[in-house]
């Protein structure tokens, strides 16, 4: 077989694109995400992994424009990205100093899956962090119990030609692999 027919199979660089070209988006359309693409955003994210499978998220869909404004305006500059956005979804999480490391890492692979289910659907999502100085302002507008706070929510929505526009040159956004990727050890150990 001629090597030109590998050069059209394609590897693992090509089946991870998707993956790499996920990002963040703090603009947002004012058309919103369908019911459908809500769904299935909330379902990557509640089959994300969690230390010990305890999967202590609860997700909070918000719809309602004027709760997210008011939560974006609460919490500035850190959500900048719930000014525009025309769905959120809270990351709730029980209050529990003890297990505050394993919960901050289930929280980010939350987040994350959502990010990545929101590119794959042709839509833009963005992580909003809430401070502990705005969490009482959350709490209130989704009800939540005194058991529970809202560290992350993700804004969701069709991001706007600006936001989709590129950040940096190509081939800078991220700094050289060499810098970044070692082999067996630390260099120069």
């Amino acid at each position: 077989m001629p090597d030109d027919h590998r050069a059209s199979v394609p590897g693992p660089a090509d089946a991870i694109r998707p993956l790499l070209r996920t990002r963040q988006f703090r603009e947002f359309t004012a058309v919103p995400p369908t019911a459908e693409e809500l769904d299935a955003i909330v379902d990557a994210a509640r089959w994300s992994g969690s230390s010990q499978n305890t999967q202590p998220w609860r997700f909070v869909v918000i719809h309602d424009e004027a709760s997210i404004r008011r939560i974006a305006a609460a919490g500035m500059p850190l959500t900048r990205s719930l000014q525009t956005a025309t769905a959120a979804v809270a990351i709730v999480l029980p209050v529990s100093p003890e297990r505050a490391v394993s919960l901050a890492y289930d929280d980010g692979r939350a987040a994350e899956r959502m990010l990545i289910a929101a590119s794959m659907l042709g839509l833009g999502a963005g992580i909003a962090w809430i401070k502990a100085d705005t969490r009482p302002v959350v709490a209130d507008l989704l009800a939540m119990p005194a058991d529970r706070m809202v560290r992350t929510i993700v804004a969701i929505g069709r991001p706007t030609a600006s936001a989709r526009a590129p950040k940096s040159e190509p081939g800078s956004a991220r700094l050289p692999r060499s810098e970044v990727v070692f082999e067996d050890r630390w260099p120069g150990g």
